[in-house]
């Protein structure tokens, strides 16, 4: 007769799936809006829109990338799922999008209920921030796909807006003005390049503490996406927002031609925004040529909006009462050529 063998024994432990799951409903729960209609465990998630006049859904679906590299090393995992929300949340509220729902994806070769759960722990906070419940997901324990101690993460977010009250950035003209908020580090994208540089190539590990930074590369490394949801709705409802563009992987240059009408670029001074230190290091010991980190990275800007500049006062009121900071980085011009660079910098 033959050996007996059981799913445990092929490397899928439900006991300690089901340890992970008891502490996810308790982190989903505190993130519930009044539009919930179902608990974590249902087959479907159920979101009512009631008191929506003419809602239009905008979705995303996205990761983090090879930061999750940097949790690994660390054994720092209670970070990376507030960064998952908060980049997608920024990649719908550009469409002028509330956050509704967030659903999550964690694979992994054998789980690990604590890191599952401190995972899980960000991104209900993340929900928390934002207003966006956690409604569901996938935990998937799959032995042989990933490597001992990793795991994947993906997001998927559904938000809506009224229809009149969308920024599809087709009412942009020559002249507006770009307005920078500030990054919060890396964010989410070019960290396959940065652990190129800072810890293959340069020697260093993540405890390596640099003077011009104040802090170690880990620290540096986990900085939090930020989310840029209250200031974008704030000039939403004010209608002083003509478009918006989230700065994840492409930077400045491959973003913002995303919401430009034909026949318009932008011109950018890139010396009307404090340079961090985290960028100056990475060009310096990479030696990354100009195109590549601006293609690469945010370069210190994580959200563009574009305003009327007439309207400047009245925008630059509505976030410094939200104590947003903010640069004026450029300008809106018109293009003579469809051949033009959309991005120029002075």
């Amino acid at each position: 007769m033959p050996k007996k063998t059981t799913y445990k024994d092929a490397g899928v432990n439900i006991d300690e799936a089901d340890r992970a799951i008891r502490q996810i409903k308790r982190d989903a729960a505190k993130t519930i809006t009044p539009g919930v209609l179902t608990s974590i465990g249902s087959f479907g998630a159920g979101f009512s829109l009631k008191g929506w006049r003419d809602p239009v859904l905008i979705s995303s679906a996205d990761g983090v990338g090879t930061k999750l590299k940097i949790a690994f090393a660390t054994g720092r995992h209670d970070t990376v799922g507030e960064d998952l929300v908060n980049h997608c949340v920024n990649d719908i509220a550009v469409q002028g999008a509330k956050p509704l729902f967030f659903l999550d994806y964690f694979a992994v070769g054998q789980l690990q209920a604590d890191v599952c759960a401190a995972v899980v722990a960000g991104i209900a906070r993340g929900c928390k921030k934002n207003g966006c419940a956690l409604i569901g997901g996938e935990t998937a324990e799959m032995p042989g796909m990933y490597p001992p101690g990793e795991y994947d993460l993906a997001g998927f977010i559904v938000g809506a807006v009224e229809r009149k009250q969308m920024i599809t950035g087709q009412n942009i003209t020559p002249g507006d003005i770009l307005l920078g908020l500030p990054s919060n580090g890396l964010h989410t994208n070019g960290y396959s390049l940065a652990r190129r540089v800072l810890l293959e190539n340069a020697g260093h590990d993540l405890n390596t503490e640099f003077p011009e930074l104040a802090r170690t590369l880990a620290d540096e490394l986990l900085k939090v996406h930020k989310s840029y949801l209250k200031p974008l709705l704030a000039l939403r409802d004010a209608q002083l927002l003509k478009g918006a563009a989230h700065i994840t992987g492409g930077g400045l240059s491959d973003n913002i031609p995303r919401i430009l009408p034909k026949n318009t670029g932008v011109e950018i001074d890139p010396t009307s925004w404090p340079q961090q230190p985290i960028f100056e290091l990475l060009a310096k010991l990479g030696n990354i040529p100009e195109d590549d980190l601006r293609r690469t990275f945010n370069l210190g800007i994580g959200m563009v909006f574009v305003v009327p500049a007439r309207k400047i006062g009245f925008v630059s009121q509505i976030l410094k009462k939200l104590r947003e900071p903010f640069h004026e980085i450029g300008r809106v011009v018109e293009l003579k050529s469809k051949k033009q660079v959309k991005v120029i910098y002075l």
